[in-house]
C-alpha cells in the first residue's frame, strides 16, 4: 500500500516531470529524422543539452512548487543524480537496443551540462522567483 501512496504522490506532484521524460525517451529511442534540421556540427549537442536542461528545471519548479522547504538530499538525488543516471541509461539503451540509433558518450556529457546548467538557474533564478511569488500569496490571503 506504501508503494502505492508513493507512486501516486509522483503522479501528483510531477505530471509534467513525468511528461517530460516520455518525450525524451520517445525522442531517444524511436524517433529517426531522414533529413538533418541543421548542418551544425553541434546541433545535436545543442538538443541534448536543452532536453536535459528543460527536464531538470521542470523537475525543480515542481518540486519547489509542492514542498514548504527545500530538502537538499532528495532535490540533488531526484534532479541531479537520477536524470545523469537515466541519460546514461539511455546513451546504453541506444548503443545495444536499437539498429537505427548509437551511443555517444559526447551526448551523454551534453546531457550532464544541461543537468548541471539546470541546477544552477533554478538555485539562483526560478527558486528566488517561487519564494517571492509564495510569500505574495501568502501576504494576498492574509489580508
Amino acid at each position: 500500500m506504501r508503494i502505492l501512496n508513493n507512486i501516486r504522490n509522483i503522479l501528483y506532484r510531477y505530471p509534467l516531470s513525468l511528461i517530460v521524460i516520455g518525450i525524451i525517451i520517445y525522442l531517444t529511442m524511436f524517433y529517426t529524422s531522414s533529413k538533418p534540421i541543421t548542418t551544425s556540427k553541434y546541433a545535436d549537442k545543442i538538443v541534448h543539452f536543452t532536453m536535459y536542461a528543460g527536464l531538470c528545471l521542470v523537475l525543480w519548479f515542481e518540486y519547489m512548487c509542492s514542498h514548504r522547504r527545500l530538502n537538499y538530499k532528495s532535490i540533488v538525488l531526484g534532479a541531479v543524480i537520477l536524470p545523469i543516471i537515466f541519460s546514461g541509461g539511455l546513451e546504453i539503451a541506444q548503443a545495444t537496443l536499437t539498429t537505427t540509433r548509437k551511443g555517444d558518450f559526447y551526448d551523454f556529457l551534453a546531457n550532464s551540462l544541461g543537468v548541471l546548467f539546470a541546477v544552477a538557474f533554478s538555485l539562483y533564478i526560478t527558486r528566488p522567483i517561487i519564494k517571492r511569488y509564495k510569500l505574495y500569496r501568502k501576504h494576498i490571503k492574509e489580508e
